[in-house]
């Protein structure tokens, strides 16, 4: 199998019409999965920690208005809901909003809320959750001052990339944060063995086979983003694309 080239027309099972069983238990087993190698407490620590110390400073510290952030494709909702969990321990005020275009993925949340309460559910908690695309929060006017993603920019075609970077540069009035996988023979390989538990009972183990086949390099995907978007490369075999506004 080569890997010099992006396989884009490569589908995901859990993008299209699936067991939901399975398509629930893939959920759970991609949220374990980013707690292992997503960085996203990493990109906390680093990135919006600091966003959050600043607006708190500036009104009044933990009165202050909340950060609104946006989470664009939540799939699961562990990361709008570790996000929200690590400012509310910090007694930082942190707004998040999820959105994903999938049923689906409401569903999972919502059922997860009622089995859990550790999970917010789409009308309480932390986080508010969605059934929407960033289009159409741009056309209602919407304005966040952070959007990030998980995940998502690999499953894009060139045109769906270029409207979601422009939505989304659009929509934060600050900072955007698009993390996802990089694609190599290692990390392939990696997912392979480590993930195979996996395949018992989800789509996790192909899915995320397939996701590697589909990602990005650092140089295909600084060859793919407008001007003013900057690619950043962290380990394990993670991308980072990042906007400031200007």
């Amino acid at each position: 199998m080569s890997f010099a080239v992006r396989e884009a027309a490569l589908a995901e099972v859990m993008d299209g019409p699936c067991d939901e069983r399975r398509l629930f238990a893939t959920y759970r087993h991609f949220a374990l999965a980013n707690r292992v190698v997503s960085g996203w407490r990493r990109i906390y620590t680093a990135r919006l920690r600091p966003l959050l110390r600043e607006r708190a400073a500036a009104g009044g510290g933990a009165d202050a208005a909340p950060l609104r952030l946006l989470d664009v494709g939540f799939g699961g909702g562990d990361i709008p809901r570790a996000l929200a969990a690590w400012a509310a321990a910090d007694r930082l005020p942190l707004a998040v909003t999820a959105i994903d275009p999938d049923e689906r993925a409401l569903a999972y949340v919502t059922s997860a809320a009622r089995s859990d309460p550790g999970h917010a559910g789409p009308a309480a908690g932390a986080v508010r959750y969605l059934v929407a695309d960033t289009a159409a929060l741009r056309a209602a006017g919407e304005r966040f001052d952070v959007v990030v993603s998980n995940h998502v920019l690999h499953h894009l075609d060139a045109a769906a990339l270029a409207s979601a970077l422009d939505d989304s540069a659009a929509l934060a009035t600050c900072l955007v944060l698009h993390d996802d996988l990089e694609r190599s023979r290692l990390a392939y390989a990696a997912w392979a063995v480590g993930a195979l538990p996996f395949a018992v009972d989800s789509y996790a183990w192909v899915d995320g086979l397939r996701s590697i086949r589909r990602s990005y390099t650092v140089a295909e995907l600084a060859a793919a983003v407008p001007q003013g978007w900057r690619v950043e490369r962290a380990v394990p075999w993670r991308l980072l694309l990042v906007r400031a506004a200007p």
